[in-house]
């Protein structure tokens, strides 16, 4: 399972990928790292993995499971923030 984190402008291009954070049932309590569960739409508690980015043919993300909140995507902005080192 994946997280979209790429810009809507990218999604919506002709731009054949966008760029996705793995969802993984390990929770490992990282900065990097945001917890979700069946409060965002997934049966399991897990957590979403800013550290490992991937970039991903929109044709493979069929199904949508759930989405954030906005305190979860605040979340998962200050985790992409620090997996990447931008102030």
């Amino acid at each position: 399972m994946f997280v979209v984190v790429s810009r809507p402008t990218l999604i919506d291009s002709r731009f054949s990928t966008v760029v996705c954070a793995p969802v993984y049932s390990r929770r490992d309590g990282l900065a990097t790292q945001v917890d979700v569960g069946p409060d965002e739409g997934l049966k399991h508690e897990s957590s979403i993995h800013g550290d490992a980015l991937v970039s991903l043919a929109k044709s493979d993300l069929t199904d949508f499971v759930g989405s954030l909140s906005a305190s979860g995507l605040a979340s998962l902005g200050t985790a992409l923030r620090i997996a990447l080192d931008i102030e």
